[in-house]
């Protein structure tokens, strides 16, 4: 074991360099020499900052006057790094250093894969949950500032709109706040719902129906949007993935215009598919529940799904219809005998909403 060498001295004063003669004194834990004024300098090896560099090891000692010194002899400095091991004078910071270019790409690749599977898995759930957290008048604020600011871009069928609420009326769609319903002109093959309780329906929607069932289906499944918070839970999952990258990046600027941006397009907010499955379970539970004939809501989406083979409507874009989404529907409506009735009075209704 090698325990002493010749090295380079900086004495904090001047930058020039001195050549010194050092020595370790294992039983003491010091470094010991002198430099070129006669001084002797005995520095304690767990107050000495190290820094292992390719072209040597870098000393750092004192609080007021840092004094540094540089060894290159590699025998020296494999014995002190030996000394600190075995005396626990090495951080985890300085172990990591250590390891090698290696290890470091192999840690690199590890944390980003970390990294990876929590904006893709962890963070969207924990923004998720994190909707128990916000009142419901959150929603309400939010839902009206959406429509306030797309409701001038958009033309009101007055006389729809009463026929739909009236239409509504005869139904329970199993809401937990007040739904209101509004009628927009518009060739758009295309419903949403605002977190507010508003759910919008463009006439080239209804247009497509062809039976009264397919109509309930359609607003079982976005009352269940509403019922279930979906808008506030997708803004949630995107803001805290953007928070999550912020945080990452050291960049926690134009958070709100994160919300601003999700706010003014909840009309086209695409729902994961669990949020989807969901609906469309709740959808055909409504129709169940009010004894409309079920096949009201497996009717409306393969209508929908004809349509996209002539053209993709925003209703698919925003709402896939998928031969599983189908599939699931048609699974269910066999599973068993679901009695219904003939509804005069929303035949009626829907009757005139097509006029």
């Amino acid at each position: 074991m090698k325990n002493k060498t010749i090295a380079v001295f900086y004495d904090g004063n001047t930058s020039v360099p001195q050549q010194i003669e050092l020595l370790l004194e294992v039983q003491r834990g010091s470094l010991r020499f002198q430099s070129e004024n006669g001084e002797n300098h005995n520095w304690v090896i767990k107050d000495i900052t190290f820094d292992k560099r390719l072209t040597g090891l870098f000393l750092d000692y004192g609080t007021e006057l840092i004094q540094h010194i540089k060894i290159e002899d590699a025998d020296f400095v494999k014995t002190i790094q030996t000394f600190r091991k075995e005396n626990g004078h090495i951080s985890w910071y300085q172990k990591l250093i250590d390891f090698g270019v290696g290890m470091h790409v192999i840690l690199a690749f590890a944390i980003m894969g970390i990294i990876g599977l929590c904006y893709f898995y962890v963070i969207p759930w924990v923004g998720e949950k994190s909707v128990s957290l916000i009142p419901e008048s959150y929603d309400n604020q939010l839902g009206n500032s959406a429509w306030v600011s797309n409701q001038y871009f958009m033309t009101i069928d007055s006389s729809k709109t009463k026929i739909l609420n009236a239409f509504s009326q005869k139904l329970d769609l199993k809401n937990t706040k007040k739904l209101k319903f509004t009628v927009v002109k518009s060739d758009q093959v295309n419903a949403f719902a605002l977190p507010d309780g508003n759910i919008v329906v463009f006439t080239g929607i209804i247009e497509k129906m062809k039976n009264y069932d397919e109509l309930v289906g359609l607003l079982g499944h976005e009352a269940s949007h509403v019922n279930n918070r979906h808008s506030m839970k997708m803004l949630c999952r995107n803001l805290s993935g953007y928070l999550f990258v912020s945080l990452i990046l050291g960049d926690a600027n134009g958070v709100m215009a994160v919300i601003g941006d999700n706010v003014n397009s909840f009309q086209s907010l695409s729902f994961s598919r669990e949020f989807e499955q969901q609906a469309d379970t709740d959808g055909f539970k409504i129709l169940v529940a009010n004894k409309v004939n079920p096949k009201g809501m497996s009717n409306l989406m393969k209508r929908l799904q004809d349509e996209e083979l002539i053209a993709m409507p925003e209703f698919l874009s925003s709402h896939p219809i998928t031969e599983n989404r189908i599939h699931y529907i048609d699974k269910m409506i066999n599973t068993k005998v679901y009695p219904y009735e003939e509804k005069a009075i929303l035949n009626t209704l829907f009757l005139k909403l097509k006029d």
